[in-house]
Parts: C-alpha cells; structure tokens; sequence
C-alpha cells in the first residue's frame, strides 16, 4: 500500500465529508471541452457548502487544498444557479497544476472536508491503489462522484432492502464468490422484475445493476459476519491489523471473480458458446474465450473466428496481461468498468491490437477520437454472435 494511498483513506476516514471520482477527458481537455475545474454532482454539494445553493443565485468561497500531502492550492468552490445554470464546480488550481494532464485521465480524483476552508486532495494513479481504495470503503466502480459513505451505513433501495436481507438470513459465513454474485443478481432480478429479454436489450444497464447490488449484499453480509468481532476489544495490534487485512482482501478477492461470473450469465442468457478459464499456451487462462479451447487448439478451426476477452475491474496498469494469454488470436478484447484512459495508453491498446469494452454510459469519459475504436457490451454480444452464427455445429458443440 503506497504511502498517498494510506493519506487518502486516512483523510477520508477524518473527514467530515468526502468525495471521489475519475479524471475524465472533459476534465483534462483532451476532449476538446474547455469547462472550468471539477463538476461535482448536486448530490455531492455539502462537500462544498454548509447549505445547498438556491436556484437564481451565484456563490462562492476560497478554500485550501492540500494535494498529495505536498503542495496546497487556493481553491474556488463554486455554485451557479442563474439561468440555465444548475451546477457546483471546483475551480482555481493555479498554473502548473499536475493532475490535469492527458496521462491522469482515467485516476481517481478525491477530496476530503475537514472544515469550511480546509481541504486534502489526493489523485490515484495505479490499479492497485484504486482498488484498495474502493475495498477500504467498499464502493463499487459505479459509486463514484457522489459522496463516500464512511460509516459503511446500508443504503439499498427499499425495494430490494428486503431481499438482500433474506439471502443474508440464510448463511453464518460468507458464500463462496460465484453464489454471492448469483443471489446478487437473483434479489435485483426479482426486485425489479427483469426478465431474459432484458439481459438481450440492455446488457450494459443491468450488468452495472447487478455489480452496485452486489455491493450493496457484500456490506450486508459483512455486517452480519462481522458484528460479533466488532463489539469486542481485539486483543493486540497483531490481532486487530489481521482482522483489517482479512477484511480488504475478502472485498479485493472478490471485486474481480464477481465481475467475471455476472459477465457469464450475460453470455449464456445470450446464447453465446464460450469458456471461462481455458487454457491455451504455456497454461495460460484467459478470463472467456469463444467458442472454447477445443476449437482453440484444432488448427483447423479458423483462427479469426477466436475471441478472447478479459475482465478487469480497472486496467490502467494491466490491459498488457491479456495480450499474451492466446497466441493464435491476434485482436483481443478487455472488459472493463475503468472510467477514462489517456490518450497515451488507448494508442498504446490501439498498436497492440486491444480492444476495450465498457458499459455504453462509461464510453463518453474517454477522449473523443478514441470512442468509436471502443465497443461497448451490447456490441461486443452482437459481434460474437455474427461470428458464431455461422460456425459449424460440430466446432461448437463437439
């Protein structure tokens, strides 16, 4: 855990408010938009003020921000609420300021609140630190710019508070991995009535319903688990700094496989032939491969009716890791829930042969030029179905 990791979760835990989101090319202006600072949501705005900006007015407050435990800005918080105008921004960095370059697109922006005027800011770069970051609160990659919830409080819609609650109700211990994602998409399902067809129409939408739900299960079952050791004193640092780690990487462990086996209820309700885990050379295992490996390893079977996909919560630093888990596939895909890539690593995924595919609403964070070269979910299916639908039977199924 590197050292501006530890701040951070140590300042959002002190905080009396506190905020994070990713570095977008609107941010940086790589997109070509020229907005000033950062947009923080409505949802977000005691960030910013002790009370919520009236519509037809215009305020604003000097603060102080901290960055990186280094350097401090004098900052602008800012709300805009004449004419049109409805929103709260960040603004005044100064020159020189580090993290809107081309290469932060794609970090995690957060900002803590310790009072009115005081602020600490913090920007993280690699995949590694991100993700301890979002296991330290248990956020899903799509909770993001809003608020953090650093009591850990329960929030789930009232509509699925109940089922949640329920499949908590039926362990002492948490399920293994692939069951806890199943009950996950079983409670939204049912909560929300979605149907097979759904899974057809809008994969992208309920693929992201089903990962916030199931964070929402984990912090459920957490709570349950947990609430014995919680109320009693630990008996050393040793015992409790244990609990701590077993903890985070209960939350990292899991992030990443939960990913994959939501992915693979979409395929199969879309009637695609894949296999997760096949092993292809030098026993690599790619995350799906299709149709399987028994068609990989026929030289018969045409090499450009291969699809490899990998799965990654976040991919700033490991989109290389998929290029060399299939020799025979030469343009590979990589699924992810990272929201914006400078255009400095894209070209890099461009020359290599990479193809990224993100939830449709996560496509316009990165940089303009690069959007059409990413594919998201919905696309991804149709285009494993083109190929698969005129394949042999016998190279599908025997």
């Amino acid at each position: 855990m590197s050292e501006i990791l530890n701040s951070a979760i140590r300042s959002v835990q002190q905080s009396k408010a506190a905020w994070c989101r990713f570095i977008t090319g609107n941010d940086t202006g790589t997109t070509g938009s020229h907005q000033a600072g950062f947009y923080i949501p409505k949802c977000a705005s005691s960030l910013l003020f002790d009370k919520p900006g009236v519509k037809g007015e215009f305020k604003e407050k000097t603060v102080k921000v901290k960055w990186q435990d280094d350097f401090t800005t004098e900052s602008c918080m800012k709300y805009y609420g004449q004419k049109t105008r409805n929103e709260y921004r960040i603004t005044r960095f100064g020159h020189g300021f580090p993290f809107l370059q081309d290469d932060n697109v794609g970090d995690l922006l957060i900002l803590a609140k310790f009072t009115e005027e005081d602020y600490a800011g913090y920007v993280l770069s690699s995949d590694e630190d991100i993700d301890e970051f979002f296991a330290t609160f248990n956020l899903a990659p799509d909770e993001t710019n809003q608020l953090i919830d650093v009591a850990g409080i329960v929030k789930p819609d009232v509509k699925i508070a109940h089922l949640l609650k329920e499949f908590v109700d039926l362990f002492s211990d948490f399920p293994e991995t692939r069951q806890m994602a199943q009950g996950a998409r079983d409670c939204f399902n049912k909560a929300y009535s979605v149907a097979d067809a759904m899974l057809k129409s809008k994969p992208d939408e309920v693929l992201l319903n089903w990962v916030d739900t199931e964070y929402r299960l984990f912090k459920c079952m957490e709570e349950k688990v947990y609430a014995d050791v919680m109320t009693k004193p630990f008996g050393s640092i040793d015992a409790f700094v244990q609990m701590a780690n077993e903890v985070l990487n209960r939350r990292k462990s899991r992030a990443g496989k939960s990913l994959e086996h939501h992915l693979a209820d979409i395929f199969t309700k879309n009637e695609l032939v894949f296999e997760e885990q096949a092993v292809t050379e030098d026993n690599k295992k790619p995350d799906f491969l299709f149709p399987n490996a028994e068609c990989y390893h026929n030289l018969q079977f045409p090499a450009d009716d291969l699809i490899v996909l990998g799965a990654k919560t976040t991919c700033k630093d490991r989109w290389r890791q998929v290029l060399t888990e299939a020799d025979r596939v030469d343009v590979k895909f990589l699924f992810t829930l990272q929201q914006g890539i400078s255009k400095n690593q894209l070209k890099e995924m461009h020359d290599s042969r990479l193809t990224l595919v993100v939830p449709h609403k996560y496509i316009a964070s990165f940089p303009q030029e690069y959007q059409s070269e990413i594919s998201d979910l919905t696309g991804f299916i149709q285009m494993v179905q083109k190929k698969q639908e005129n394949l042999p039977k016998f190279y599908l199924f025997t």
